[in-house]
């Protein structure tokens, strides 16, 4: 296969992503976009062939993304994206060399996550509306984000069927297609009861939907859905709070830690692969501490 074009390349790439690593496509979309972004790059400086690439060549690739302002994250995202792209034509035997091995990743600076205290949880937790269907929904989705800590992506991915009220957990699909249980509250339990008894059956247009999470025209809702109506919620809350559906999943980790809890559980409950994206956690508590002992200690 060493004659491959371009295009063919980047298909054998994204069936790669789809199939083997059961990538989301969210980082499929991110993925393709990046390498459509560097072959743009390439089309300015010379005809297009990911085999003649040379170390010089990314080198240049990097100088003008600096050029153009990029952070740091955004670079070193695409360094990543590249690596892999290379990777796998490696492997394929569709390149000779992978000139992104040797380019430096640029050092990135650690940023705390954002998260809510108690009392501003409540506050966007009594907004919805429950004496309408719309409003059990919200008030569900809501309870569901800061009492188990998945994912918007897993959130909307649930149906009818992945809630256990007896055990008191729900099955939700992660990345990498990993499906793990996640513990549900007794607010997110009585919140589902409610919702499933007098909020769906009034927005289910289709009896064979399965989704648990229906927008108006009674369709599975979206990831951008999800994240509107928070937006919504939030400017009636306040005008200072900036909130997404993943600060809800750092103030599920950062209070359960703060109220005792082990890392590996927490690590389980986020479905994180490695320690090490947990433990980021760690020093939000430890920053907090600090901040509550300067503040309340006479000799601090």
């Amino acid at each position: 296969m060493k004659d491959a074009q371009p295009d063919m390349m980047r298909l054998l790439f994204k069936q790669y992503l789809q199939i083997e690593k059961n990538a989301s496509p969210l980082t499929i979309t991110n993925y393709e976009k990046d390498i459509r972004d560097f072959t743009a790059f390439l089309e300015q400086h010379a005809a297009v062939d990911y085999a003649a690439v040379s170390y010089a060549c990314v080198r240049q690739y990097l100088s003008e993304l600096h050029a153009r302002a990029y952070s740091r994250r955004s670079i070193a995202r695409r360094l990543s994206c590249l690596r892999s792209f290379y990777k796998f034509l490696l492997r394929e035997e569709l390149v000779e060399h992978n000139p992104f091995a040797m380019a430096a990743t640029p050092r990135l600076e650690k940023r705390l996550p954002t998260f809510l205290f108690p009392k501003e949880v409540e506050q966007l937790l009594a907004l919805p509306d429950i004496t309408t269907p719309f409003g059990l929904r919200d008030r569900l989705i809501l309870e569901i984000l800061y009492g188990s800590g998945i994912r918007v992506s897993e959130l909307v991915g649930m149906t009818i069927s992945s809630v256990d009220t007896g055990v008191g957990t729900a099955l939700v699909l992660g990345k990498g297609a990993k499906e793990r249980y996640v513990p549900l509250g007794q607010h997110a339990l009585l919140a589902y009861l409610a919702y499933i008894e007098k909020g769906r059956p009034a927005l289910v247009k289709q009896s064979a939907s399965q989704a648990l999470f229906l927008n108006t025209r009674g369709q599975a809702m979206s990831d951008r859905s999800v994240r509107r109506m928070l937006t919504d919620y939030v400017e009636q809350a306040s005008d200072v709070l900036k909130v997404s559906p993943h600060t809800f999943r750092h103030t599920f980790a950062t209070h359960l830690l703060e109220n005792g809890a082990d890392l590996r559980s927490v690590q389980e409950m986020l479905g994180h692969a490695s320690i090490s994206s947990t433990q980021i956690y760690t020093h939000v508590t430890r920053e907090r501490m600090r901040a509550v002992y300067n503040q309340a200690h006479p000799r601090a």
